[in-house]
């Protein structure tokens, strides 16, 4: 897509989180430099999912090297596609990995869908819902004319989509009747508490489960009779899949070893189930550093499922097979830093108040002159300069030279990095001018 025909919201969405330094929630198509070489494999893959099927991937790459960016691109490519996503942030704290209830809880929370950008559940259950009576009114045009007959054969159709998950987890068909039943006698207050209960909230009030005939709060073991029947009602609203992306796996090195044990049981757990069928429409994909899946206290720790994460990486990257299960990031080097600060800057030209001011003074050499640059102030390793190198370009650079008319960059910028706004890994790796920034420490 070129900049030209980018939309003004789109564009602005991408320049401001790149001014904070952050990685934007959507456009990132715009400026996914060296992804083009998974694109192929990655869209068969989806098309897979969307007609039925279930996968799972494990995306590798060192601290700086991409992970998240990849992740969310991935996500927006699966949007397009029809699937609903969810990104998952695995931490000690707030969501660990062998608390699957937990995990369930917080996939629900981040739910998004191409239409709906965040807390999704309820919106993919109205348009279920909504699905059902449908069907129901086609199959039957005199239903309409009866209330209680129509009722009835909604929720004979119901049980008929999720008999699969009943059996295993009656509670959710349990509580998707209690949420219809709400919403037809205009409780909102009930309907709320049945969907914060399918959600995996704890505090639903005892008195709306008894409304929805359900008990106790979700446990581990239910967990993923939720997500088995989350998947059905995905799919009969017109989401033919779900990709659930489990970022930052590697913090499972730093936890208690019985505390890891069970989250690599957990992940094990998953790509079991995966394998045997129970998930169709699923795209699992976890992020980690090459540590966390080669290292004695991440992945190896439990043999199974190292062997079923086993991928050869002697070879020379170039030849890494994107349908392997383990998809390495190399990073950046110099050449792919100038492409992507190029990209940016046409973004940033395309709705700039004096775009031609903004090709004369941020030309492609300035560019490269800026990133050689900023790749110097972090001990040369340009694969963890892109984030900061895109918000030096756009706050300190593009934003100056498009508001004054008597900048230069080249004149007038002399590029500082102060300890303040670099990450840990950032700061580690960055080499200091004054004694207001930080020591240099090389790796």
């Amino acid at each position: 897509m070129s900049a030209a025909s980018v939309s003004a919201a789109r564009r602005r969405e991408v320049i401001d989180a790149l001014r904070r330094g952050t990685v934007p929630q959507s456009g990132l198509d715009l400026f996914a430099v060296g992804l083009d070489r998974f694109t192929p494999a990655l869209d068969e893959r989806i098309s897979a999912i969307a007609s039925g099927g279930a996968s799972f991937h494990a995306i590798r790459g060192e601290y700086g090297s991409g992970k998240t960016f990849f992740a969310r691109w991935l996500a927006e490519r699966a949007k397009r596609s029809g699937l609903a996503t969810s990104e998952i942030q695995i931490s000690e704290t707030e969501t660990p990995l062998h608390k699957l209830e937990t995990v369930y809880r917080r996939l629900t929370e981040r739910l998004t869908t191409a239409t709906e950008p965040a807390s999704a559940l309820r919106s993919v259950i109205d348009g279920w819902l909504y699905t059902l009576e449908e069907e129901v009114g086609e199959s039957d045009p005199e239903l309409a004319e009866d209330a209680d007959a129509l009722e009835l054969a909604v929720e004979t159709l119901m049980e008929e989509r999720l008999r699969t998950v009943a059996q295993s987890t009656p509670a959710f068909s349990a509580a998707l009747r209690g949420y219809r039943k709400a919403t037809l006698a205009g409780d909102a207050a009930a309907a709320e508490a049945v969907i914060a209960w399918l959600g995996g909230q704890k505090s639903v009030a005892a008195s709306a489960r008894r409304t929805a005939g359900v008990r106790g709060h979700l446990d581990h073991f239910a967990a993923l009779g939720f997500l088995q029947g989350l998947l059905t009602v995905l799919k009969d609203c017109g989401h033919p899949g779900l990709l659930v992306i489990l970022d930052e796996t590697e913090t499972l090195q730093r936890v208690r070893g019985d505390v890891r044990e069970k989250g690599l049981n957990a992940l094990r757990q998953l790509l079991d189930e995966i394998d045997a069928g129970r998930f169709p429409g699923l795209f699992l994909v976890i992020t980690g550093t090459p540590a966390f899946y080669d290292g004695q206290q991440g992945v190896q720790r439990l043999p199974p499922l190292a062997q079923r994460l086993a991928t050869d990486f002697s070879t020379d990257p170039r030849f890494d097979s994107p349908r392997a299960v383990q998809l390495r990031l190399t990073g950046f080097d110099l050449a792919r830093l100038g492409e992507l600060g190029r990209s940016i800057r046409d973004l940033y030209a395309g709705a700039a108040k004096n775009p031609e001011r903004i090709a004369a003074r941020v030309d492609d050499a300035y560019v490269a002159e800026l990133a050689t640059a900023l790749t110097g102030k972090l001990g040369g390793r340009a694969g963890i300069a892109p984030r900061l190198f895109l918000r030096k370009l756009v706050a300190d650079v593009l934003d100056r030279v498009d508001e004054f008319d008597e900048f230069d960059p080249r004149q007038h910028y002399a590029l500082t990095v102060n300890a303040t706004e670099l990450s840990e890994v950032e700061r580690n790796a960055a080499a200091a001018d004054s004694a207001d920034e930080v020591e240099l420490e090389l790796p």
